[in-house]
């Protein structure tokens, strides 16, 4: 499967040695997508496939990966690893962003002298036909 996205933190790696006596790494990072409504995703890479690729803080990636769960004492983890990480222009990907959209049926707000839009106009109270003692508009 593929994702792609921004990386938006990089942890401290973390190593070890197994019961079997063999070395072992592995690099974690969180990657933010690049969706209208953007979600966090945490992966791993693990043994050479870490320093095979060194990701930073603002790189856009497009990241392979297989999802695995195991179960420890009764409860269940999932890890998401990555196999292959191919680094995007960033120009490119913001470009390919979606840009916010205004609400339905709102207008487009023009723009000011600034070059900034102008904020609407302040609402008006509401007027009833005839005067009942009270503002309420019902």
């Amino acid at each position: 499967m593929d994702i792609k996205g921004k990386i938006i933190q990089k942890m401290e790696p973390v190593g070890g040695v197994s019961k079997a006596g063999n070395q072992w790494k592995k690099q974690e990072y969180v990657l933010e997508t690049l969706d209208s409504y953007p979600k966090k995703v945490k992966f791993d890479f693990f043994g050479d496939r870490a320093d095979q690729y060194p990701l930073e803080v603002g790189d856009v990636i497009t990241l392979s990966y297989d999802i695995e769960s195991r179960e420890f004492n009764g409860r269940w983890y999932t890890d998401i690893r990555g196999f292959k990480a191919v680094k995007e222009d960033a120009a490119a990907a913001a470009a390919a962003a979606p840009a916010p959209y205004p609400a339905a049926g709102a207008p487009a707000p023009e723009p000011g002298a600034d070059g900034m839009p102008t904020p609407p106009p302040p609402a008006t109270p509401f007027e009833q036909g005839g005067d009942t003692g009270d503002d309420l508009p019902f």
